[in-house]
């Protein structure tokens, strides 16, 4: 039985010829990561709030994607 994918990509924007942003949340934790790629670097972060929580999508937002 296949295992479920750990990581989900909910949005991205732009290409790999420009610069390439996509925000994927980790369905066991919820947590929601901004990935960003420009030319040959990149980066991975966890998005915060205002207060410096990482942002959880719902366990709700996650059964819906």
């Amino acid at each position: 039985m296949p295992r479920p994918k750990r990581f989900e990509k909910i949005f991205e924007e732009g290409s790999t010829l420009t610069a390439y942003k996509a925000i994927f949340v980790d369905q066991e934790t919820g947590v929601q990561y901004l990935y960003v790629q420009s030319g040959y670097g990149g980066g991975l972060t966890p998005l915060l709030d205002a207060y410096g929580k990482p942002l959880i999508a719902s366990a709700q937002d996650r059964m819906e994607e």
